[in-house]
């Protein structure tokens, strides 16, 4: 199976930079993995999604800025140009995480990602010169916010190959080295592969069948002493309450597991943690979550009861999330 063309600059970059044994072995069977998940057998959409890209206008940069709250390029644009840019990037809809600004489009994401970064930004230790893993990235906001923060390398994985294009259409004009999105699951990383100084996971511990097994691969993705960064769906309670939907939570499907904080630092501890620290806990907002021209399908205010907004619309307490900070032993 060929290697996609958009990741195969990812491939050489990885084979002229990554020198440690466990990263060299990986390099054997990476490239299968990308191809397969990124094949169009698999995903029907994939090649109107790389028509998209395909549609994006040659365009030079002036200024790229990755500590903003909306990720910005800026250059000269004409307005033919400007209108051939949003068509494609267009084509690559739902946006879901961001906000973007490119050369005067501003991609309206559904999360206001920005949001949860300023939440968890002084609590993680400097990224300066670390290897940085993001699990279940989405589009790779927080990835080029960890590269802004000083991070030396940044791998984001997510296996949703829409949220991999839409990270190569900001690259196509970014063109940061060192920060790339890949088209995986963290079951899909090299056991014990201990090769990232700091890994996050935000958003994904939900929506595993077995959150003990979540936790105890992310430990393997870290150095000796690396920084684990966790973010969840969480309830109210003691270390010993945790809540399983009986069906659906807030309309999604696949949420298995709902901890309080306290449940959570719990497993963590039980799994080899230490040092475990909660950083935040926030209710979920209809000003960080919502419908946008950019991502036009129902969103937090439709999963809310109508009537009690402390409620989702199955009558189970309404999304409130934690972020705890680790260290692996």
């Amino acid at each position: 199976m060929n290697l996609p063309s958009e990741l195969s600059d990812d491939v050489s970059a990885f084979e002229k930079r990554w020198e440690e044994p466990a990263l060299r072995a990986w390099l054997k069977e990476l490239p299968e993995q990308l191809a397969r998940n990124m094949s169009e057998q698999r995903f029907g959409d994939l090649p109107r999604w790389r028509a998209a890209i395909d549609g994006l206008p040659r365009l030079d940069p002036q200024s790229i800025d990755l500590n903003a709250s909306a990720i910005t390029i800026r250059g000269n644009i004409t307005a033919s140009e400007q209108s051939q840019l949003e068509v494609a990037l267009r084509g690559l809809h739902p946006w879901r995480k961001g906000p973007f600004s490119l050369f005067g489009v501003h991609i309206d994401t559904e999360w206001r990602s920005d949001f949860k970064w300023n939440r968890l930004d002084t609590a993680v230790e400097p990224l300066n010169g670390r290897r940085v893993l993001d699990v279940g990235c989405g589009s790779g906001y927080h990835c080029w916010r960890m590269k802004g923060a000083g991070a030396r390398e940044v791998i984001g994985i997510d296996p949703t190959p829409l949220f991999v294009l839409q990270f190569k259409a900001i690259q196509r004009y970014a063109s940061v080295p060192n920060v790339h999105v890949l088209p995986l699951t963290l079951e899909q990383l090299p056991p014990k592969l201990k090769a990232f100084d700091t890994t996050f996971s935000m958003g994904v511990l939900y929506h595993r069948r077995s959150p003990i097994d979540h936790l105890t691969d992310l430990r393997n993705t870290l150095t000796p002493g690396g920084q684990l960064v966790i973010e969840t769906l969480v309830v109210d309670g003691d270390e010993d309450r945790v809540f399983v939907p009986p069906d659906r939570y807030a309309r999604m499907g696949n949420v298995w597991f709902l901890p309080s904080p306290s449940a959570l630092m719990k497993w963590m501890r039980k799994v080899g943690y230490t040092d475990i620290q909660l950083v935040d806990v926030t209710q979920t907002t209809v000003d960080e979550q919502r419908t946008t021209d950019w991502m036009t399908f129902h969103s937090l205010v439709n999963f809310l009861d109508q009537n009690d907004a402390t409620k989702t619309v199955e009558g189970h307490p309404a999304p409130k999330r934690a972020i705890v900070t680790a260290r692996a032993p």
